[in-house]
């Protein structure tokens, strides 16, 4: 019994080096929705506002380190994300965000062209008719709240007027990836298996998504998913 589970074991891996070789992003996208399903009890609500081809931005509230693990696993389409580019030079994991079509972006202060590279590639991608996932707060909520939104989603809509789909993430804070307990991955994994909630909001058009209305639907939508991922005391006692 013991070499029939380790020959399966032996299979399993092989034909994931084949995937990972002839279908590299595809195969990636279904590693992260299982171990996203593995650590998460996740629900999806309004993917159906996700259109089946052509450009759209989606636009999420930033509370976790894994909520683009997340966002990515649990997306019907494949997805480009902005994220800092200290955390995409990572020399652990730069192959992984390479692989899955990443776009990095530095700080104005540390480098005056990182913000008009990363513009020209998120254009690239959404005029090739892909989706570009960003988070507009730019830095990881330090009260569980959806933070303000940046300048940089009105200068992407400038160049490219294409559909908004707001999302708002539950659950995720108070993780040990989140800064609910100090520093994000400062201390130990706290929970296992919790309640996890992504809503997509009906896609708005580039003339009514600004930045204040789209922070105001990613709230409410992140407000809709707390009620299921956290108990009544629970948010009652985070309150407070």
């Amino acid at each position: 019994m013991t070499a029939l589970i380790w020959s399966l074991v032996a299979c399993v891996a092989l034909w994931l080096a084949w995937r990972l070789v002839q279908a590299p992003r595809p195969t990636v996208r279904l590693l992260v929705y299982l171990l996203v399903r593995l650590i998460y009890r996740l629900r999806r609500v309004g993917v159906e506002h996700l259109p089946r081809r052509g450009a759209a931005l989606v636009v999420c509230n930033h509370v976790s380190f894994m909520d683009a693990l997340v966002m990515g696993g649990a997306s019907p389409r494949p997805l480009r994300f902005l994220m800092d580019k200290p955390i995409y030079d990572s020399p652990w994991l730069n192959w992984l965000f390479r692989l899955v079509g990443a776009i990095p972006v530095e700080s104005e202060r540390c480098d005056t062209g990182s913000l008009r590279r990363a513009l020209d590639e998120v254009s690239r991608a959404l005029r090739d008719g892909e989706v570009v996932m960003l988070f507009p707060e730019g830095r990881l909520t330090l009260d569980g709240e959806v933070q303000e939104f940046r300048r940089g989603l009105e200068l992407i809509l400038a160049r490219d007027p294409v559909p908004v789909i707001p999302a708002g993430l539950s659950g995720l804070w108070g993780s040990w990836t989140s800064h609910c307990h100090g520093r994000a991955l400062s201390g130990r994994p706290r929970r296992f298996r919790a309640r996890v909630m992504l809503r997509l909001g009906e896609p708005l058009s580039p003339g009514a998504a600004t930045r204040r209305h789209l922070q105001a639907r990613v709230s409410e939508l992140k407000c809709e998913g707390d009620a299921w991922t956290q108990p009544l005391a629970e948010q009652q006692v985070q309150r407070h």
